[in-house]
């Protein structure tokens, strides 16, 4: 299991939150529906499978038909998403018992007073308690953004346009473009300035240009929220809806200028090393001596450009846009940043749009729970060292370990026993698998906050000192060795990932809990679940972009042309597989946005499985509540995925997230595995079953 990351700059993370063919099908059922049915109801010792809950079944569902149903219809039909929820699933009710644990460490550090000055408890108290402290957040307004407004007020001209940009870009304010450091992707043991397109305040390009009604209503939507925005800001009508209608013309440039989803996971295309003079000469408009000067990285030679054409479109902006309504831009987009750290009226007005009318979520998220993200979002490895000291045993991460071997082990085993790719290919699988480096729990090294300081005067300000702190943090990595003992995600984070100029793959202590994993239970069901994430994360080493990556990390083709053609075709089969499933009448799965993730689960499940026979090998398989360990394993990979959303939530799912809905994330690999249609007897005719011509397999 995966999850598409967020893009840090050209950057793209593969995580969790995540062909040769079988020419025979299964002639003999193991066990039938009606005995397993039976079983479950009548057997209570179903109660004690632990990772497991027969409550969560749906027992009228044949597992051949809907397996996903079949897994988990109890535990939709009872579970209704909450309130101030736009989905509810497996990775919300882990990640509310996480949030239990980092709220009592949170509350308890804000109420020590004795802490050490300049100490990790402080700044985590310090931090949590401003948030908390609504009083103060609504006696002091938008007071603490003045300076900044200030800024944006005092700009006359395109020198003083850009040095704003620049110095709001410091403080985490988005706006005209990505900047981030980051490896060199053709020269991973470098950083480099990575330039991408951004600017937007809708969540895709396609927002702003397709014409459906929903697209329409949207963008209509999001209007008066920018309007009803600068109102709060002190403009009366007619000058706020003006100025939302120059954000909106700018940010309608932007998104037709960009690349779409589909096409920004192409990392040959986002790869543009120029030199400065180079980058000058296409965008004479913009001045990037100022602007890297502004943003502390004077003196750099090089840059990679991520689209072109979208910088070439910000230079014509640039040139002959007006000052003014560019102004009137990085006033909207100073308060959409800070927006969520005000007093209630901007917060209300936030949420308005960004929760109900994009997401469907009926209510604001209580306070505590809303300051508690932010805390992780913004010092998370100084809250995260307090985390594992109450969650995360050294016995959960040597079982970890030992578990990520057996999955090397069997996707080894995968690679020399594939029939379509050729020995020379192989080898080089191997050599990168073999340099796979892991991270299990927490950081061996955590990250110095002590140049940060955070006091209880004012929540927004602690945002922003946190924003600053972590671009000056990434910025100074320019000219030095690359830091491979860095993290990405915090301790408490339920996810994984894999990075692909790292090679590396990553498991947050906030994962290594049921129903992912379990010391507890029997390695079904925890080959099922966290077997099936670190499965999931190897494989995304070898999807259609990380395949693109050699072993140091390097964006290098290391594959013959054959074999590359082969991998292809098989890939095209699971575009179309998962690009069929209606999510929505009329909405169906983006199969070449989702096309890493789906990789990922299809090789994922298929290593897991192998590692799991491993491990039984020579042991009892014993039933337990009625079901043999490879039913308990199939099971466990479902209950993961169990899910329930709102319908905004899923049409933004399919529009913007590269993993497909949980319903097909959990059947999609099983109808390509003759292992499952066996474990619970699934013939040919039923809907579980994929011809044998037709089944996918490619790791």
């Amino acid at each position: 299991m995966t999850l598409q990351f967020s893009r840090l700059g050209a950057l793209t993370l593969a995580g969790f939150y995540l062909a040769s063919c079988s020419s025979t099908a299964p002639t003999q059922k193991v066990t039938t529906e009606t005995t397993v049915n039976s079983t479950i109801a009548n057997d209570p010792k179903m109660n004690r499978g632990v990772g497991l809950d027969r409550a969560n079944l749906d027992t009228t569902q044949s597992p051949c038909e809907d397996f996903f149903q079949y897994a988990n219809g109890g535990w939709i039909k009872n579970n209704p998403v909450p309130a101030a929820e736009s989905r509810w699933g497996s990775f919300n009710e882990l990640a509310d018992k996480n949030y239990a644990v980092q709220r009592a460490i949170l509350t308890e550090a804000a109420a020590n007073s004795a802490a050490s000055k300049g100490s990790n408890t402080q700044k985590v108290g310090d931090f949590f308690g401003s948030g908390m402290d609504s009083v103060a957040i609504e006696q002091s307004g938008i007071i603490p953004l003045k300076p900044y407004f200030d800024k944006v007020t005092a700009v006359k001209d395109v020198k003083g346009l850009l040095t704003t940009v620049a110095q709001l870009k410091k403080l985490g304010i988005s706006g005209m473009f990505s900047f981030y450091v980051g490896q060199d992707e053709k020269k991973s043991t470098e950083y480099a300035i990575s330039l991408n397109q951004g600017g937007l305040g809708l969540p895709d390009r396609d927002y702003y240009l397709k014409e459906d009604d929903r697209s329409k209503n949207i963008r209509a939507e999001y209007m008066k929220h920018v309007q009803n925005m600068f109102t709060l800001l002190g403009e009366n009508a007619p000058t706020a809806q003006k100025n939302a209608a120059k954000v909106m013309e700018l940010e309608t440039r932007l998104a037709k200028a960009s690349r779409t989803r589909v096409e920004l996971r192409d990392p040959q295309a986002n790869y543009n090393k120029m030199t400065i003079d180079q980058l000058q000469k296409q965008t004479p408009a913009i001045d990037w001596n100022l602007l890297l000067t502004q943003l502390d990285a004077k003196g750099v030679n090089e840059v990679i450009l991520g689209q072109p054409a979208f910088f070439k479109e910000l230079n014509t902006l640039v040139k002959s846009g007006s000052v003014t309504d560019w102004k009137a831009y990085l006033r909207w987009h100073l308060i959409h940043s800070t927006a969520p750290y005000l007093n209630q009226a901007y917060v209300q007005e936030n949420f308005n749009f960004y929760g109900k009318v994009l997401s469907g979520t009926k209510a604001l998220q209580p306070r505590w729970k809303r300051v508690l993200r932010t805390t992780d979002a913004a010092i998370g490895e100084a809250m995260g060292q307090l985390y594992v000291e109450k969650t995360f045993t050294p016995e959960a991460k040597a079982r970890a370990l030992e578990m990520v071997k057996n999955l090397r082990d069997a996707f080894q085993e995968h690679v020399q026993n594939l029939d379509w790719m050729s020995e020379t290919t192989k080898k080089q699988a191997l050599i990168k698998l073999d340099a796979f480096a892991v991270k299990i729990g927490y950081p061996d090294k955590w990250k110095d906050y002590s140049a940060l300081t955070i006091g209880r005067e004012s929540y927004v300000t602690n945002v922003l000192r946190a924003n600053e702190f972590d671009f000056n943090y990434n910025v100074n990595k320019l000219g030095k060795p690359i830091d491979r003992a860095e993290w990405i995600m915090t301790p408490p984070t339920v996810n994984a990932y894999y990075n692909p100029p790292m090679n590396e793959i990553v498991f947050p202590a906030g994962i290594m809990q049921p129903p992912f994993f379990d010391p507890k239970a029997d390695d079904a069901v925890n080959y099922g679940g966290m077997g099936a994430v670190i499965g999931h994360e190897i494989t995304h080493g070898f999807d259609d972009q990380g395949r693109q990556y050699d072993a140091e990390g390097n964006l290098k083709d290391w594959w013959t042309k054959a074999d590359a053609e082969q991998f292809t075709k098989r890939a095209n089969m699971v575009v179309n597989q998962y690009g069929a499933y209606e999510v929505l009448p009329s909405v169906k799965v983006n199969g070449n946005l989702t096309l890493g993730e789906n990789l990922a689960d299809i090789g994922g499940l298929n290593i897991a499985y192998t590692a799991l026979q491993k491990a039984l090998a020579g042991k009892s398989k014993e039933k337990i509540a009625g079901f043999t360990p490879e039913q308990r394993f199939f099971l466990a990979w479902a209950q993961i995925w169990r899910v329930n959303g709102t319908e905004q939530f899923f049409n933004q799912q399919v529009q913007t997230d590269p993993h497909s809905p949980g319903r097909f994330r959990t059947n999609g690999p099983l109808m390509n595995m003759p292992q499952f249609y066996e474990a619970f007897g699934c013939q040919p005719g039923d809907k579980m079953v994929k011809p044998a011509g037709e089944q996918i397999k490619i790791w």
